[in-house]
Parts: C-alpha cells; sequence; structure tokens
C-alpha cells in the first residue's frame, strides 16, 4: 500500500455496531446498526437530545460500556484491525494508548486525593512502561501542553477551578499518545468564556498532534466552532452525516432543522427560536417506521410504517422518506 492511500484510509471503521441495555429483566436498544468512519486528524461532532445514544457509541468504541450493557452487533476496527470491545479485558491495551476520553465530570473523574501530576504519570507508567521519573516529567511536560504551569503539578483536584481540570483532562487523556480523543461533553459544566479557550486549545492540539476528534455534545454551535464534521443522532441511529459547512446550509433530515431552529442567534434578536416539540421516544416501545415521526412536522403515512435507509444524497448521508436515494426516483418515476 502506497503513503498516499494509506494517508485516505480511515483511522476507524465502525460498522453496523448495535448496544443493548438490560434492565429488570427488560432489554432496550441503545444504539442501532451505527457505522461511520474517522480519519486521522478529522473532527466529527456527535449531536442529538439526550437519549440519542451519542455517549453510548463513544464508550462503546472504547470499550467502557456498563455492566448492563453488551454489544449485540457490528464491528469496530482500528487502522484497519477489529477492536475486541466485547471483551473488557483484551480491549485493556487498545485503551488511551489507541483512543481516550475526556469525560464530561473532572471533578467526578479525577481521584481527589492524589497530586494531579502523579495522575497523569499513572498511565504513562502502566501503559508505556516508563520509569516514575521520567513519567512524572512528561506529566510535567503535558501539562505545560495544555497551558498549565507544571509547578502545578502538585496541587490537588480541589485546588484547580473547572477549566484548569477539564485541562488536566485532557493532559491525562495525551499521556499515552493516542490518535483518537473522545470528548463526552467536555465543556458542558463551564461557564461560556471557559467554554470557548478549551475548544480552542483542543483545536490547536488536533492540529499539532495530528489528531482525531469525536466530540459528543447536544449544542450544535459547539460543533460548528470546532468539527469538520456533524453526525445527528436520534433513537439510537444516526439521521444525518455531513460537512459543517453543509449540515448548516442545507439541513436535510427534519430533526436536523429543529435543532439548529432551536439555537439562539445573538445577531439576529429577530429570529423566533422554536422548540422541538414532543419528548425523544422511550426505546423500550421505539416507534415504528421512522421513530422520529410522531414529533415530525413533515411526517408522511409512509413514515410510520417503513424505517427509512441511510443513503447518500449529494455529499451528505441522509435517512429520510423526503430525500430517497436517486435508484428509488428512478424507480418510482419508471412506476
Amino acid at each position: 500500500m502506497t503513503g498516499s492511500s494509506q494517508d485516505k484510509a480511515p483511522l476507524l471503521e465502525v460498522s453496523g455496531l448495535s448496544v443493548d441495555y438490560g434492565l429488570k429483566g427488560v432489554s432496550s436498544r441503545a444504539i442501532d446498526s451505527v457505522s461511520f468512519a474517522l480519519r486521522a486528524g478529522e473532527a466529527v461532532g456527535l449531536v442529538g437530545e439526550s437519549g440519542s445514544g451519542k455517549t453510548t457509541t463513544a464508550m462503546a468504541i472504547a470499550g467502557l460500556l456498563s455492566p448492563n450493557a453488551r454489544v449485540s452487533g457490528g464491528q469496530v476496527c482500528y487502522r484497519g484491525n477489529r477492536l475486541p470491545i466485547e471483551d473488557d479485558a483484551a480491549m485493556r491495551p487498545h485503551r488511551w494508548s489507541e483512543t481516550s476520553v475526556v469525560f464530561q465530570g473532572a471533578m467526578n473523574a479525577l481521584n481527589p486525593v492524589h497530586r494531579i501530576i502523579k495522575q497523569i504519570a499513572e498511565p504513562c507508567m502502566l501503559k508505556l512502561g516508563m520509569p516514575r521519573g521520567e513519567a512524572t516529567a512528561r506529566a510535567g511536560e503535558l501539562l505545560e501542553l495544555v497551558g498549565i504551569p507544571a509547578d502545578r503539578g502538585a496541587a490537588y483536584p480541589h485546588e484547580l477551578s473547572g477549566g484548569m481540570r477539564q485541562r488536566v483532562m485532557i493532559a491525562m487523556a495525551l499521556a499515552c499518545r493516542p490518535s483518537i480523543i473522545i470528548g463526552d461533553e467536555p465543556t458542558t459544566a463551564l461557564d461560556v468564556i471557559t467554554q470557548a479557550q478549551i475548544l480552542k486549545l483542543l483545536g490547536e492540539l488536533r492540529s499539532q498532534l495530528n489528531l482525531a476528534l469525536i466530540l459528543i455534545t447536544h449544542d450544535l454551535s459547539v460543533v460548528a466552532e470546532s468539527c469538520d464534521r456533524v453526525m445527528i443522532m436520534y433513537a439510537g441511529r444516526i439521521v444525518e452525516d455531513g460537512t459543517v459547512a453543509e449540515i448548516f446550509a442545507k439541513p436535510k433530515h427534519p430533526y436536523t432543522r429543529l435543532l439548529i431552529d432551536s439555537i439562539p442567534n445573538p445577531a439576529n434578536g429577530k429570529k423566533m427560536i422554536r422548540p422541538i416539540p414532543g419528548d425523544p421516544p422511550n426505546l423500550v416501545n421505539r416507534p415504528s417506521g421512522c421513530a422520529f415521526h410522531p414529533r415530525c412536522p413533515s411526517a408522511m403515512g409512509l413514515c410510520a410504517t417503513d424505517v427509512p435507509s441511510f443513503d447518500k444524497f449529494g455529499r451528505s448521508r441522509v435517512a429520510c422518506h423526503l430525500h430517497r436515494s436517486s435508484q428509488e426516483d428512478k424507480v418510482a418515476a419508471h412506476a
């Protein structure tokens, strides 16, 4: 394989990934046949309301699902090799070395009784086999990389601000030199100014280290600032996938349009904010056909009975009966 073809090959390939949760003897499908590819240096936003399957998708990729969840279908490949995401022990060599996670609540993710320098150094010793002194020196370099003076490594988590704790989480995620960073709503608990600083830092690190980024958020405005591509999730499925420019300029799925319409625009004070009607579906009793049809302003009879296929439409992909594939259009026209 030539160098150019290697560059074009996906870094991560998710194919038909499905995850089920079991609770009190009842099983529900949290994500259903999710497929996408991620290339080196690319930033992809995973967007949707709470319960849409964003975090479950990311945790399945990292092999960090909760005990009551199981991978019921599909696979995840890293550089062409299948990851053992169903096996916790087998996934340990891959976590943090290939894919790492920046969690939402830094105060909950950090150990309150250990200094931050020790917490960053620990994965370097466990995963990379570094001696303690070398690992501590690397931890100091990582703190400097994320904008924290190395001498602040002696602090405990409670002695740092929320933004600094999130920077520590990013430093920990970078400790073992991964190729992919998953940000699980890493800016949700931060004020607007600190949020902008963290997003800027992630962008700089992505460019500097050629990192691929999967950014989980419910906020499309965050994706607009930080990502190249966006995937919209609803009821455990990807319903639209395209570049940020395409999605914002010409959203195709009605759910995507409603998400964009719900974003306040300070530059246009006359714009009416349109809330999305209804509530996300109960996945134990998923609606038939297109899961969005009970809330969709453009729903047709077909939407209640047939699950739309996820087809290429222009340069993006969309799962909506309003946008059928060109082959289907030809068949319909012939009929």
